[in-house]
């Protein structure tokens, strides 16, 4: 029986080109070459004796018989990575891998961490930077803090930011030639804009923010375009315009003086978007991960107003 069973790499670029449905972006994944992908597909297809891909010159698309091995498959490898990880815990019970979005990462989190392991000496943390939720088990993730409704069936979610939006900027913005006086002003400079819409709501943005200041003659078109909020806000600090900044997001920037708020007018965010802190239950058993739990709440709760 175990002849028929495929070696470990095989396995591997099967399911990474099952998920991306081609060759060159599963190499780039696996940090191999398409040729090296094609070949391991190629000795799977030859010892299962099916054909798992169809390809036409356009597209690829899995078979019958792939898309039945695609889901043994990525069952076995996240049980089997999930194994090891759980070994390499027990080896290392001060490890933690925590992965947040771009912004909260970048903005709030990573520039914390350092009191964490002031309080914690001795942990070894490790950040993962991306935006999509994580297989916890597949990934060998602790911890995951991301922005959305918190509906994450079988996890641990626990809220800990809900948001207000308003103008910063860099204060050498006040002292030039054109002040913010107000909120008219606004038109004689460059506006940053954050384009984010998601399960359909939409991020408060400068149109919304001008109609609530009584402004109706706007032209949303002009100015710098970002699609994540710490680029906006990094153009802000650079005196690069106006954004629209979260409260979250700028606190540190604000306390330290390198943004202000020329107006107090705010927008809420979406109902029930906020920031989660997500994790297994498994993981919120662990130690370390209670640790870094009630570490997170801590922190909230001293910036919240």
């Amino acid at each position: 029986m175990l002849r028929l069973i495929p070696g470990l790499q095989a396995l591997k670029a099967f399911d990474a080109a099952s998920r991306h449905l081609s060759f060159s972006k599963a190499a780039r994944e696996l940090n191999l070459t398409p040729a090296a992908i094609s070949h391991q597909i190629k000795e799977l297809e030859e010892q299962t004796g099916v054909s798992l891909f169809e390809r036409t010159s356009r597209s690829m698309q899995l078979t019958k018989a792939g898309h039945i091995l695609r889901a043994s498959v990525a069952e076995a490898l996240g049980g089997l990575t999930g194994a090891l990880l759980r070994i390499r815990q027990m080896e290392n019970p001060r490890q933690l891998r925590v992965t947040a979005s771009p912004s909260i990462a970048a903005k709030w989190l990573v520039p914390r961490l350092d009191r964490f392991l002031g309080s914690h000496p001795g942990s070894d943390v490790r950040v993962d930077v991306s935006q999509s939720l994580p297989d916890f088990d597949r990934d060998g993730l602790d911890v995951a803090i991301r922005f959305g409704k918190g509906d994450y069936p079988g996890l641990e979610v626990e809220k800990l930011f809900e948001d207000t939006v308003f103008p910063v900027c860099s204060p050498a913005l006040l002292s030039n030639d054109r002040p913010l006086r107000e909120p008219r002003d606004l038109l004689r400079h460059t506006l940053i804009h954050l384009d984010w819409e998601a399960q359909g709501a939409v991020w408060p943005n400068w149109r919304m923010w001008m109609l609530a200041a009584g402004i109706k003659d706007f032209n949303d078109t002009r100015g710098l375009h970002f699609n994540q909020t710490s680029l906006a806000v990094q153009a802000a600090v650079d005196g690069n315009g106006v954004a629209l900044g979260d409260s979250t997001i700028v606190a540190d920037d604000i306390a330290a003086g390198r943004l202000v708020k020329p107006f107090e007018l705010s927008l809420r965010s979406p109902p029930h978007f906020a920031y989660y802190l997500i994790m297994t239950k498994e993981s919120a058993e662990r130690p370390i991960v209670k640790a870094f739990r009630d570490w997170i709440v801590a922190e909230v709760a001293a910036i919240r107003p």
